[in-house]
């Protein structure tokens, strides 16, 4: 078994995420996001699951055969080359991406200082960067709202939160702790309509929309800022799920699943926010714990009543100099994949 990691360690966003809240479902306790992901870190050491960090997955490619003679080949960019992994069952956990300004196409000029929530996050609580000194969000959901805190609290003056729709998009409690106890004003049915400033930002105008979520003419304003932080939406990462050839549900723009959470490509599971967004992480938590134990079944052939010969197989990509690492299931461990044999550094 083996899990592949673009970024230089494993968490995902539950690293820059310092705030409490996470955790209440699973564990009946109050952590933070790092906290929260921390104790799967250490059950993951606690096995024999390889880890690919800092590599990038290219493209998932599925053999010809069906049911148990079907076999994935993931290719993915590593630090030290290009390798494929093949496999019999393959979980998609990608997550989502922000929107981004292009998508939601605001008018205006483009100064810097236009940053999506979650980079800003990253900047703040990774990084340890200043984003701007005074900020207006647009977008109600929970980062937009956890950040106009998150921004205060580092004496970041944050001018407002502006929500297209009539109502907040984000969690109540959100909304109560992040807005409401620090003064924070939210103004409903309200959209920023056009970024002013030429190398930096100086100034959003917003105005007032009506029922059809249209500008009202003669409500705009000019309300002054050097940072304008989005927080429009997610959406699935599906592009590796596409060229799978997975087929996605135009609504949730994630994959189409069955029962197990498996695609209609055999073998190929997904779950988490590239499925669907979710809410709480602890839910993102349940589902993943379905489509693992699913997918763990799928591999081993416990459906069919017989235990195939379930071999994950790593090789280089048209790279000499490396020997084939391979995974499998020891006959005399309960482990997926339990012994193995590393490749020279």
């Amino acid at each position: 078994m083996a899990i592949v990691e673009r970024e230089q360690h494993l968490g995902g966003i539950l690293r820059q995420c310092i705030h409490p809240g996470f955790g209440l479902s699973h564990f009946k306790q109050e952590l933070t996001g790092p906290e929260y992901a921390q104790r799967f870190i250490d059950q993951v050491h606690a096995t024999d699951i390889a880890l690919f960090l800092d590599s990038m997955v290219i493209g998932i490619d599925s053999s010809e055969g069906a049911g148990a003679t079907a076999v994935h080949t993931v290719t993915l960019m590593s630090p030290t080359g290009m390798l494929q992994l093949t496999g019999r069952a393959v979980v998609l956990a990608m997550g989502c991406r922000e929107r981004t300004r292009s998508e939601i196409k605001i008018p205006g000029s483009r100064p810097a200082g236009v940053f999506t929530a979650g980079l800003a996050q990253r900047y703040i609580n990774i990084e340890n960067l200043k984003p701007g000194s005074r900020a207006v969000i647009l977008g109600s959901g929970d980062i937009g709202l956890i950040m106009a805190r998150r921004c205060t609290l580092e004496g970041i003056s944050v001018e407002g939160v502006y929500e297209l729709m009539p109502y907040a998009n984000g969690l109540c409690r959100n909304v109560k702790n992040c807005l409401d106890d620090f003064g924070i004003p939210l103004h409903l049915s309200t959209t920023v309509t056009r970024v002013i400033g030429h190398d930096r930002v100086e100034a959003v105008e917003v105005s007032q929309v009506d029922e059809h979520l249209a500008p009202i003419p003669g409500t705009e304003r000019i309300v002054s800022c050097d940072t304008l932080l989005l927080s429009v939406g997610l959406i699935p990462e599906n592009e590796l799920s596409v060229a799978a050839g997975v087929e996605l549900d135009p609504h949730t723009r994630g994959a189409v699943v069955d029962q197990s959470l498996q695609t209609g490509v055999p073998g190929i599971f997904a779950c988490g926010n590239v499925l669907h967004v979710h809410d709480l992480a602890d839910n993102v938590t349940t589902e993943s714990k379905r489509a693992g134990a699913a997918a763990a079944a799928y591999a081993l052939g416990t459906d069919a009543g017989t235990v195939p010969n379930c071999e994950l197989t790593v090789s280089p990509a048209g790279i000499a100099g490396y020997d084939a690492l391979r995974l499998w299931r020891s006959p005399s461990s309960t482990s997926a994949c339990a012994g193995r044999s590393m490749p020279p550094a």
